[in-house]
């Protein structure tokens, strides 16, 4: 992020600042719709030459427009760093090493030609169109997103584990009762097995073949439901506390309105912070008085 403090104070170098950093004003707005277009095409142009009848037909043109391209891209990243009064810093940041790598791979292809569909990582810099448009609504909303599986992270990592406690039970059965005359050849291949029915993806490269293999089936295509359910209530109860705080003017990186206090008689969590008695077995949750 650039403040004022890497504008230059005067001359053709804070001209170029405005006009290459900043979006206020209708040069600047200009420039970064057009670079915007172009990073489009130019992937465009790479995603095409990977296509074999495209690039026999159309590969001159397209060898010419990608170093048309990268000369673009390369001066861009020249003024860049000329236009700025702390260059490094912008090298450094993330837009500046996804500047970087987008241009490198074109240079690299001159020594390994396998290097120029690295190009793509130009798409990443289509980020800058939040600075443009200034949707400041959907950064805010990906902080929250962010804050909220942050705060979620652990309740999920216990859900998981119990999961592939419940995947590694389902693969041992199958191997034990399927066999590898079935397809279950390893307890890890028929955890391949289990994670891609549990999750109701269900490619059909493995399958039961006895009464008691499609019974376990069955159980694990139900147990399906809850994995797909229980970590989208986990993030989805964080989120509602995070827009609550928002709604309320507290900082997002707060505690939500539940913690991670246990109780000490039954080790309930997700204690109310300003609770008095946990909310399962009413035992005192209050520090004992010192004497």
């Amino acid at each position: 992020m650039h403040t004022d403090l890497d504008k230059p104070a005067q001359g053709w170098r804070r001209t170029l600042y405005t006009v290459i950093y900043e979006s206020d004003t209708p040069a600047g707005r200009r420039f970064d719709q057009i670079l915007i277009w172009t990073i489009l095409i130019s992937v465009l142009a790479v995603i095409l030459d990977s296509v074999a009848s495209i690039a026999d037909t159309h590969g001159p043109l397209l060898h010419v427009l990608e170093w048309g391209f990268t000369l673009v891209f390369t001066v861009e990243y020249v003024l860049r760093l000329a236009c700025t009064e702390r260059p490094r810093k912008y090298a450094l940041s993330f837009f500046g090493i996804i500047d970087l790598l987008s241009i490198l791979p074109s240079y690299l292809a001159l020594i390994e030609p396998g290097a120029l569909f690295f190009l793509d990582v130009r798409i990443l810099r289509l980020m800058r169109v939040f600075r443009v448009f200034k949707l400041t609504g959907f950064v805010s909303e990906y902080t929250i997103l962010g804050l909220a599986l942050l705060a979620s992270r652990r309740k999920i990592m216990v859900f998981m584990s119990f999961v592939l406690m419940i995947s590694l039970l389902m693969a041992t059965a199958m191997y034990v009762f399927e066999g590898p005359e079935h397809g279950f050849t390893s307890i890890p291949t028929a955890m391949y097995w289990a994670i891609t029915t549990m999750t109701t993806v269900g490619f059909g490269d493995i399958t039961p073949k006895t009464d008691i293999g499609r019974l376990i089936s069955s159980f694990v295509m139900l147990m399906g439901w809850s994995v797909l359910a229980v970590p989208t209530g986990i993030v989805t109860a964080e989120l509602t506390a995070k827009r609550r705080q928002a709604a309320a003017g507290a900082p997002l990186d707060s505690p939500s309105q539940f913690t991670d206090v246990s109780c000490p008689r039954c080790d309930a969590i997700d204690q109310h912070p300003q609770g008095r008695y946990c909310w399962r077995c009413g035992a005192d949750l209050r520090p004992p008085a010192s004497p």
